[in-house]
């Protein structure tokens, strides 16, 4: 299984992440960290795990360059992947749950803070009011029932990453993901989440903008029929449907 794990320039330390690892995780692939960076990280993962994965850097992060977890997830040869943050907000401790998921023969799986057993230490009311604004959408593009559109954390098989067609475009790659599933007809479960508060990188998210570039993905991956269901019935339709019952 192959770890992916994005590293931004105020992700100072991830040895924590390391020691934490479960024994499924063969392989680490850190986003935004130059090769010459990892090596004191691989010995972490030998001296106190008591065992050792590889540990690989892609890297440096160039935010100019787009959104390069993508290039993460072409880099991880696991037949599982698996993708969390670094910033401490997301625990390693609930891999396994991910993977239970995936064996039990589900195709993506996602985490979710809005479950019970999930939750979040910092979720501010605006961006909690588009989130649900934006999942409504989505059920309704979808026929869906999700109940955390965009959080990072996921797990899927390494087929998937062949049909993404990903995009170094910026886009929030979270929600990229779940969109993409959505349109191929994947397999979806949800495990619930605990977001636990920041270890030291402050959030990058920006409500208003990536609210708007998540939109425009679902609208984008949605089923060409899907909006059929957003168009308000007429009367003639609705009588139409009282007068030949089902």
């Amino acid at each position: 299984m192959s770890l992916v794990v994005p590293v931004r320039p105020g992700d100072r330390d991830t040895g924590w992440l390391l020691e934490q690892l479960p024994a499924d995780v063969h392989e680490v692939v850190l986003v935004g960290r130059a090769s010459g960076e990892v090596n004191d990280a691989t010995d972490t993962v030998a001296r106190t795990g008591g065992r050792s994965a590889n540990v690989r850097g892609v890297g440096p992060w160039n935010c100019e360059a787009g959104d390069i977890p993508h290039a993460g997830l072409m880099a991880a040869t696991g037949d599982l992947i698996v993708l969390m943050g670094a910033d401490g907000s997301m625990s390693p401790r609930e891999i396994p749950h991910y993977l239970h998921y995936l064996d039990s023969g589900y195709d993506f799986v996602k985490g979710s803070r809005f479950i019970a057993g999930g939750g979040s230490a910092d979720y501010p009311l605006l961006r909690r009011a588009g989130h649900a604004t934006l999942l409504r959408i989505a059920r309704q593009l979808y026929g869906q029932h999700l109940t955390d559109l965009w959080y990072g954390f996921c797990a899927f098989r390494r087929g998937f990453v062949d049909l993404l067609d990903l995009r170094e475009d910026r886009v929030e790659l979270g929600a990229e993901l779940v969109t993409h599933a959505l349109h191929y007809g994947l397999r979806i479960a949800e495990v619930p989440s605990l977001e636990r508060p920041r270890r030291h990188s402050p959030s990058h998210a920006r409500t208003v903008r990536d609210g708007a570039r998540i939109l425009g993905g679902l609208v984008d991956e949605r089923p060409h029929n899907a909006l059929l269901r957003l168009a308000p019935r007429t009367r003639r339709e609705k009588r139409a449907e009282g007068a030949h019952p089902a």
